[in-house]
């Protein structure tokens, strides 16, 4: 990712995790870039009159329009989303332990009004450039002296985005997670709940675009990328952990496709909380949370340690997936499936590295630990229980 400068000085040293912070980050873009499936989202292009209706929507004028409605409207949905968000994990505190003063709804509302409020001004400020011309761009990316100039990653607006709330996020994240990481779950639910009523105000390709700047939301607040961009700065650029990170992470999504689709073969007749698994936005949600299962494997691989899926993941799947219907089943199936597309994208050495990380993953989620007789869920009905069995008893 970067030149070893041979130089211990601290300048040097600031130099080098500088370049691996931004190195990540650029290669995440590439990747959403890659990502970007124009067949399913109806930005127009093809046949003048779309390009005119194209052209009119991401104009200056009806982009402040358009801000400036779901500005308005924030303070009202914000407000409905706690609602929504309340109404799911209502019993979740007082069943997981859960202090209530860690969940604070004003504060929680309140940061999710100010990130959305910070992603709508980026909206009006920067023009959406067509997707056929931004992946035309990314497929060209390795022949780039310098992917960091504007002539790349400025041409996606949603990288804009990344840029200016990445860090907030980051900020946010760590704050809810400090004192206790289920605490997420509860901000995560609400920012995705503002996302979907505030796209409910729009149509076609308003709707469209502005999903894909929600999208740099629910990713940077779902998936702790910026601890894995720190851990990656303290880590040689050669290093076995840095360079298997760096194989695995353009095609993390491509992986999370392949799985949710073969996951959606072998369940055809599922039903989770939001719908059947081949429901649209049930896709989106399985597609992220196994982009979302990766991103936490890197922090425990960069960080060498496996305090990330302890202390946080495992601890938010046990309190979200029997909530949302998701079964112990699928997840270790998703998990088989993602040991078995991991294995095939790295060498010996970087499989080393990796796997024994990915083992403790999988053992965490066995049936041993984690039967469909702890915390159950049934295929078409969830039944709170009186009694839950811990799981490290």
């Amino acid at each position: 990712m970067y030149e070893y400068l041979g130089n211990n000085s601290s300048f040097y040293k600031k130099q080098i995790k500088n370049a691996s912070i931004e190195s990540l980050g650029v290669q995440w873009a590439r990747k959403y870039l890659r990502n970007l499936d124009v067949d399913s989202i109806d930005f127009g292009g093809s046949n003048p009159a779309e390009e005119q209706n194209f052209q009119v929507v991401t104009s200056q004028a009806r982009r402040e329009i358009t801000a400036q409605k779901l500005k308005a409207s924030m303070r009202n949905i914000s407000l409905q989303a706690w609602k929504k968000t309340e109404k799911l994990l209502t019993k979740q505190p007082k069943r997981h332990r859960i202090k209530a003063e860690l969940i604070d709804p004003w504060e929680i509302t309140r940061d999710s009004f100010t990130i959305y409020e910070k992603s709508l001004d980026v909206y009006m400020q920067a023009a959406p450039r067509e997707p056929s011309m931004l992946i035309e761009l990314a497929a060209k990316d390795e022949s780039l002296s310098s992917p960091e100039e504007p002539t790349y990653v400025e041409q996606l607006a949603p990288y804009q985005l990344t840029k200016a709330i990445s860090s907030s996020l980051g900020d946010l994240r760590q704050k809810y997670t400090q004192k206790d990481p289920r605490v997420i779950g509860f901000v995560s639910m609400q920012f995705h709940y503002t996302g979907q009523m505030l796209l409910q105000l729009l149509s076609g390709i308003e709707q469209s675009i502005l999903s894909t700047y929600f999208k740099v939301i629910d990713d940077c607040l779902y998936m702790p990328l910026q601890r894995a961009y720190t851990a990656a700065a303290k880590l040689d650029s050669d290093s076995l952990a840095v360079s298997a990170v760096r194989n695995l992470l353009p095609v993390s999504t491509h992986i999370a496709k392949r799985i949710t689709r073969k996951v959606i073969e072998l369940y055809p007749g599922y039903r989770s909380y939001s719908g059947n698994l081949n429901n649209q936005k049930v896709i989106i949600s399985s597609i992220r949370d196994v982009e979302m299962f990766q991103v936490y494997l890197w922090v425990c691989v960069l960080e060498g340690n496996i305090a990330a899926i302890t202390h946080e993941l495992f601890p938010l799947c046990v309190m979200l997936y029997p909530t949302l219907k998701v079964s112990w089943e699928i997840i270790r199936q998703m998990l088989h499936l993602l040991g078995q597309e991991i294995s095939e994208r790295l060498n010996t050495e970087q499989a080393n590295t990796l796997m024994p990380y990915f083992q403790v993953l999988w053992h965490m989620f066995s049936p041993e630990v984690f039967s469909e007789n702890t915390c159950e869920i049934e295929l078409n009905a969830y039944e709170e229980r009186k009694t839950y069995k811990p799981l490290f008893a």
